[in-house]
C-alpha cells in the first residue's frame, strides 16, 4: 500500500482554498488534514498533525508564507502557491518542492505533488536499505542521513520533533517517538520515558529511576520501567 502524504493548505483566499481542496481530493495519495487561512493557524496545525506537505501561499496578512517557513526548525515539504511571480526566486531559495503560479490547472498541480511523492518514496526506500548492517536513514534538513544504530547515544522528543544524538552529530527529525521506536524495534533500543529512547547496550549505570549513558543521565518512567528491566535482564544473560 502506498504511503499517504498528509498535507495542509495555507491560503487567505477562499477561492484558492476551494480549488486546492478539490485538486487534493482527486489525488489518492494525498490526505488533507485541514485548511488554514493564515500563518498562525498553520503553525497550530503543524503542531497538531503529522504534516508531510504544506501548500503555502506567500502573500498573506500579518505573517507571510516565507516568514512562517523561517520560524520552523525542520519544516515539512512545501509547495508554494501564489499569484506573484516575483516571489519565485525566494520560494526556491527556501528549498521548496515546487512553485505554483496562480491560476494553475490540475495537470500542473499533479506534476508538483508527484515531486513530493518521489521524495517520500526515496526516503521510504532508503529506510529499508542496509538493515543487516545496523543502518537507518533519517531525514533532517531536507537531506537523508545514513546513521549507524551503534552510533546513537539517545533519542529525545522535543515538541513535534526528535533530537537524535549520535557520537559525531545530532539530527533534528520530523518524526514521532512512537514511529522511531518501531523503526528501531529490531535493534537493541528501549523506550524508557515518554520523551526518551536509549540503546540498552550503552548503559553505564542504573540508579533508582535514573540511568546513565555517555556522561548523561535520563529518567525512567513508571510506565516503561518493567519492559526496560526485562530488556536489561535479557542483555545480561
Amino acid at each position: 500500500m502506498e504511503k499517504m502524504i498528509n498535507c495542509i493548505i495555507v491560503d487567505d483566499e477562499p477561492l484558492s482554498l476551494d480549488i486546492l481542496e478539490k485538486y487534493i481530493g482527486e489525488v489518492p495519495f494525498l490526505s488533507l488534514q485541514c485548511n488554514c487561512s493564515d500563518a498562525f493557524e498553520a503553525l497550530e496545525a503543524i503542531q497538531k498533525y503529522n504534516v508531510d506537505l504544506i501548500f503555502l501561499d506567500i502573500n498573506m496578512p500579518k505573517l507571510s508564507g516565507l516568514q512562517m517557513l523561517r520560524t520552523l526548525t525542520n519544516p515539512p515539504d512545501v509547495i508554494f502557491t501564489t499569484a506573484y511571480p516575483e516571489f519565485a526566486v525566494a520560494g526556491f531559495e527556501a528549498d521548496a518542492i515546487d512553485y505554483l503560479l496562480k491560476p494553475f490547472d490540475f495537470e500542473r498541480f499533479l506534476k508538483a505533488v508527484n515531486k513530493c511523492r518521489k521524495d517520500n518514496d526515496r526516503a521510504e526506500t532508503a529506510e529499508k536499505v542496509n538493515k543487516d548492517e545496523n543502518v537507518i536513514w533519517l531525514k533532517s534538513d531536507r537531506k537523508l542521513h545514513r546513521v549507524l544504530t551503534d552510533d546513537i547515544l539517545f533519542i529525545e522528543a522535543v515538541g513535534d520533533y526528535l533530537k537524535v544524538v549520535c557520537d559525531t552529530k545530532t539530527l533534528i527529525v520530523h518524526e514521532t517517538l512512537h514511529a522511531m521506536e518501531e523503526n528501531l524495534s529490531e535493534y537493541n533500543f528501549c523506550r524508557i520515558h515518554r520523551s526518551y529512547i536509549i540503546p540498552i547496550d550503552k548503559l553505564e549505570f542504573i540508579e533508582g529511576n535514573r540511568v546513565g549513558i555517555s556522561g548523561s543521565d535520563f529518567p525512567v518512567g513508571q510506565k516503561y520501567r518493567d519492559e526496560f528491566l526485562d530488556k536489561v535482564k535479557a542483555l545480561r544473560k
